[in-house]
């Protein structure tokens, strides 16, 4: 059996009364999976005294794979594989025994102090060539996979949803070289084969995430405000050019934001209602929100864009912090062309989050962050996980997790979550 489970340390187990020898067996059972075969199993074991020192299974469309690493004393071990195969005859499953011997088994224990990763990938559909493409990084970089397990639920064949997604994690153990190396590697296989990706460490701060913080536009929403407000000021496709240059990182964001602002002069305030009324929302915010807010996390959004807009959201969701631009407002009702405060920009940003996590008493290493422009770059290399999302082709570049593929929901598996699991969750009250 691969060494492919959690293994339950037998060292510190009381010797037998007698000096009876002890033999390790590992017992492969292959079948039909059906109710009680584990507990008949466990069950003959129990009679014959059978230590376990390792078990796993895994069962797909009702096609069972059991394994279990027994210790066992030599004059019991043949009845035992008596026992056990007389009752795989009768549940109609296949059995095979093999044996361990001491020197195997210690060299299996000495390699569980191995670093261990999580790999994730998802995409609308997923094939075994972008399986195998993923599973060829991890070897080449001397990644032992130690499981696989689907995080998405099963997909219908006579009624597919059009939001349709598959998303598996690999369960990694070892100690790649070069970190760099292979980000590059999972960055090329990401692109070569249209999937997305995240690798983790897989340590206590990635099950103990508590803190997400959003850009807002072209991430919450599918548009970027201040290009809304222009359109409606007469200058849209001069602010446009500025923004999506601004985005691209080609020149600086503060400057870049006081020209757009600047256009916008002369603009009744009243528009900003009808913007935030019809915003289009991104796929997927709407069941993301419901999911972090049920366990708990604390919410924000760090924006380069618009108090107005980024509380409105707030009220809807029910999200815990906004920081991002006030519009100057004259007495007549209309924009000035400035702005009020400090300028949020990408540095802006980082350090907010740090702030934020510090009012919330949550470590860095639990923070997480998601953003598409060059200006989201810093608070993305300061959270424990960042997450580049339908981003600008810089940003996906610099960034070690991003999604491309489906909508900003898919955040939740890279957290672990599992479709089951926010099935439960979406019928709370």
């Amino acid at each position: 059996m691969a060494d492919n489970s959690t293994s339950i340390n037998a060292a510190s187990a009381a010797p037998a009364a007698s000096e009876e020898k002890m033999e390790q067996i590992i017992v492969k059972i292959n079948g039909r999976d059906q109710l009680g075969l584990n507990a008949s199993i466990m069950g003959i074991l129990a009679k014959y005294d059978a230590q376990i020192l390792d078990i796993g299974q895994a069962d797909i469309h009702s096609s069972l794979s059991l394994g279990i690493m027994i210790r066992i004393g030599e004059n019991h071990s043949g009845q035992v594989m008596k026992e056990l195969l007389f009752k795989a005859t009768e549940l109609g499953v296949n059995i095979g025994f093999e044996p361990i011997d001491d020197d195997r088994y210690e060299a299996w224990v000495n390699r569980q102090g191995k670093n261990r990763y999580i790999l994730t990938i998802i995409a609308r559909s997923l094939s075994a060539a972008q399986i195998a493409a993923a599973s060829s990084v991890a070897t080449a970089h001397n990644l032992n996979i130690d499981s696989i397990r689907r995080l998405t639920g099963r997909m219908s064949l006579r009624n597919p949803s059009h939001s349709e997604r598959s998303c598996i994690e690999f369960s990694l153990r070892g100690t790649p070289e070069g970190a760099e190396t292979l980000q590059a590697d999972l960055m090329e296989m990401s692109s070569r084969m249209g999937v997305d990706f995240s690798f983790q460490k897989d340590g206590m701060f990635r099950r103990m995430r508590r803190l997400i913080c959003f850009d807002m536009d072209s991430t919450l929403i599918q548009t970027e405000c201040i290009d809304e407000l222009a359109t409606r000021a007469g200058v849209g496709e001069e602010v446009k050019k500025i923004t999506e240059s601004a985005m691209r990182g080609e020149i600086d964001f503060k400057e870049s934001f006081r020209r757009r602002v600047a256009l916008l002069k002369g603009l009744d305030s009243s528009v900003m209602q009808e913007i935030a009324e019809t915003m289009p929302i991104t796929e997927g915010v709407d069941r993301l929100m419901d999911i972090l807010k049920k366990c708990g996390y604390k919410i924000a959004i760090l924006s380069g864009g618009f108090t107005y807009f980024g509380e409105y959201l707030q009220r809807k969701y029910g999200i815990d912090y906004v920081f991002a631009n006030e519009l100057e407002i004259g007495e007549d009702g209309r924009l000035t062309g400035k702005y009020v405060g400090d300028i949020v920009d990408g540095k802006r940003k980082a350090e907010l989050l740090k702030l934020i996590a510090q009012m919330e008493k949550v470590n860095l290493a639990q923070t997480i962050a998601v953003g598409d422009g060059a200006n989201d770059l810093p608070m993305l290399s300061t959270a424990g996980l960042g997450i580049a999302f339908h981003a600008k082709p810089r940003v996906v570049a610099n960034a070690k997790q991003s999604i491309n593929t489906i909508g900003i929901d898919g955040v939740l598996y890279f957290l672990g979550f599992k479709d089951s699991y926010l099935g439960e969750l979406g019928k709370m009250q």
